[in-house]
């Protein structure tokens, strides 16, 4: 009996050390046919795929007969589908058509003692108006002695096809509600989950959107009062990296693991869809969530396209029932780390997936060069340093069809992007701190084994001169302002305690008006902090009956009568942190001259409130403030958002600089 628990120590210890535990097996890959099916058996699990649709629709394993979702059809277990439309026509539902992906045509491609590979794909047909058209080669590869499969899909369109919208392209798999209970995401964001059947009225009701729902009545009752809603769980492509489900009562858990966010769109920061209640595990390729009809997939008629999603790696482990079954999740961290390691994968039968050396490298050095904060260029430490299609400042955050590659410097500024695919690239940064984007107009031409080093980098973020004030820190989030309590009625325990992840509690955008009943913010740049005295969206006020107002925030500086001889322009510097459905309207010391100093006019759809995001896409606007507007003692800028049809309309600011004009004197580099 000691030694018995001098072992699960020792295991326990390994685990949380990220140490490897892979099962083996003697077996050899066996590919076998059912009515309607192919099993694939390593001998550490069976993967059953429906023939020829290539549904998944079984995984055994650790003596479980089959881990996936057992009601309803075994088509809607684990498949990969996408959403689209022919640009213009009107469907009954508002995102386009959902198509599953029933693929016509089983090949294997690869069959050996160390791997297996099976293609399922469907060749669009020209006389279809039902299908989108678009060539789709779904891929799934097991290996000897891997616990778990690989999956990815090749999309391609041909030259001359119709022109077609798509809004959305994932894998989804759903697992067996009776064994899967405990969800984790990251370190911080785990916990045990309802059921989907408490979702469903009278034990759940549905709130503000069909998402987001109330737990009335949950069969378990720790449940009751919560809100749930799917997006409470989004996460940055940055950061999904393994996300998934734990059977406590079994000690297994299932896990989607990407080792690589090349093939995402739209770059580090778009925020996604990974695991929730089902339970339900996503890998999702493409969405529109987050930044709304920009980042619809639009194809011209004619237009040839081809693109490689995954592979991800859905990862399958399990401890002894004496060992704690939540340090399995530590383990699927370990696993990671491998499958980056193994980045990009040399088992990819598919020529439209290059290996390692037939890729190439960029590095360099990024500085920041700010002569009103330093004479000397300071290392873009934390920027986050990416390839991706030529294109505009900041458009690698719109940008869908191609791949992108991105890297972190380190606190010296230096950056290493590798595993580049061949191709045409700019490359892009944004730098903690700093407003604005990096963009070189230069195109890199990457070729199998490129290795370019740009040497030293500089970006000049927007300045014309020294700063009057400034509210917030420029991070591409409204993180640090001030996040209100949820309405105790209304709340997500996962996040009670959790200033991290505050914002993703149900309802916020009803607290302004609860705090801001009759008359909106005004802040005191002087005297007010913005962490406590900032709310940190700016949104409708809702009113007595039903409807909403547009609201006016107010910013009060003093400006030294020594300043009254200025002449030229002040620069007042707004980055926005998101937009939906609305406009920003700047006005100077008068809140009711007409036209406004500066307008956006109407701008976003990023649904980033009801979503609870704290940030979408990135807007930042430069107004110049005349000198002869501004007057000795206090003075006001007043920022309106006028539209109002909708509690989600609004914005989040993530920075406001006011500057001095140029001719103050600063600090100029010797």
């Amino acid at each position: 009996m000691i030694a018995l628990i001098m072992f699960l120590s020792l295991f326990e210890i390994a685990i949380s050390q990220n140490q490897s535990s892979d099962p083996e097996s003697t077996q050899v890959l066996q590919l076998h046919y059912q009515d309607g099916h192919v099993v694939i058996d390593n001998g550490i699990f069976q993967l059953t795929l429906s023939n020829p649709e290539g549904f998944v629709t079984g995984v055994q394993y650790n003596g479980i007969e089959n881990l996936l979702a057992y009601t309803g059809h075994e088509n809607d277990r684990g498949y990969w589908d996408l959403v689209w439309n022919f640009p213009g026509k009107q469907t009954n539902k508002t995102k386009g058509t959902l198509d599953r992906i029933e693929a016509t045509k089983m090949e294997v491609i690869t069959q050996s003692d160390e791997q297996i590979e099976i293609s399922f794909s469907r060749t669009w047909n020209a006389s279809s108006n039902v299908t989108v058209p678009v060539n789709i080669d779904k891929r799934f590869v097991v290996l000897r002695n891997s616990s778990g499969f690989y999956s990815y899909a090749i999309f391609e369109r041909l030259k001359g096809w119709p022109a077609v919208e798509i809004d959305n392209i994932r894998l989804a798999i759903k697992l067996d509600k009776d064994k899967f209970h405990y969800m984790a995401i990251s370190d911080e964001r785990q916990r045990y989950m309802p059921l989907p059947d408490d979702r469903i009225p009278p034990r759940g009701k549905p709130l503000a959107y069909p998402e987001a729902v109330q737990l009335l009545d949950p069969i378990e009752p720790e449940f009751k009062g919560e809100v749930d809603d799917k997006y409470e769980y989004s996460m940055e492509s940055k950061d999904i990296k393994v996300h998934g489900w734990i059977s406590t009562n079994d000690s297994v858990g299932f896990w989607q693991i990407t080792p690589s966010n090349e093939f995402r769109s739209a770059g580090p920061l778009k925020q996604f869809l990974g695991s929730h209640v089902g339970p339900t595990n996503l890998a999702i390729f493409h969405s529109t969530h987050y930044v709304g009809e920009e980042l619809i997939m639009k194809f011209e008629e004619g237009e040839a396209w081809k693109k490689v999603f995954g592979p991800v790696f859905i990862y399958l482990n399990s401890f002894p029932k004496e060992v704690d079954p939540l340090l399995l999740w530590h383990q699927a961290k370990n696993q990671t780390r491998i499958e980056e390691e193994k980045w990009p994968y040399n088992f990819t039968t598919s020529s439209d997936f290059p290996a390692s050396d037939q890729r190439g490298l960029v590095s360099g050095r990024l500085l920041v060069r700010d002569r009103y904060i330093s004479s000397e260029d300071i290392p873009a430490n934390g920027s986050y340093v990416g390839l991706a299609a030529p294109g505009d400042v900041g458009s690698w955050q719109r940008e869908y069809k191609g791949y992108q590659f991105w890297s972190k410097a380190d606190e010296n500024g230096y950056f290493c992007i590798n595993n580049v695919r061949s191709g045409r690239y700019n490359l892009y940064a944004f730098v903690p701190g700093f407003i604005g984007d990096y963009h070189n107009e230069t195109v890199f031409d990457i070729s199998p084994g490129s290795n370019i080093c740009l040497g030293e980098l500089v970006y000049e973020p927007p300045r014309d001169g020294p700063t009057l004030w400034e509210i917030g820190v420029p991070d591409r989030t409204a993180a640090e302002f001030y996040i209100p309590d949820p309405n105790p009625m209304f709340v997500n325990k996962l996040y009670v305690n959790s200033s991290d992840n505050k914002y993703r509690q149900y309802g916020l955008w009803e607290r302004y008006t609860e705090l801001y009943p009759d008359e909106d913010m005004v802040y005191d740049v002087d005297v007010d902090d913005y962490s406590k005295d900032w709310f940190y969206m700016q949104v409708t006020r809702e009113q007595a009956d039903g409807g909403y107002n547009g609201t006016t925030w107010q910013i009060k500086f003093q400006f030294d009568y020594q300043m009254t001889n200025l002449t030229g322009d002040f620069k007042l510097r707004i980055a926005l942190a998101t937009s939906n459905v609305a406009e920003l309207q700047v006005r100077v010391n008068d809140v009711s001259v007409d036209p406004p100093l500066f307008t956006t006019g109407q701008i976003g759809k990023d649904n980033t409130i009801a979503r609870h995001g704290i940030h979408g896409l990135y807007w930042l606007y430069s107004v110049n403030v005349p000198a002869s507007s501004l007057g000795p003692g206090c003075n006001s800028i007043y920022l309106t958002q006028p539209l109002a049809i909708s509690p989600f309309q609004g914005l989040m600011y993530d920075y406001i600089r006011l500057e001095y004009p140029d001719s103050v004197n600063h600090i100029y580099r010797p």
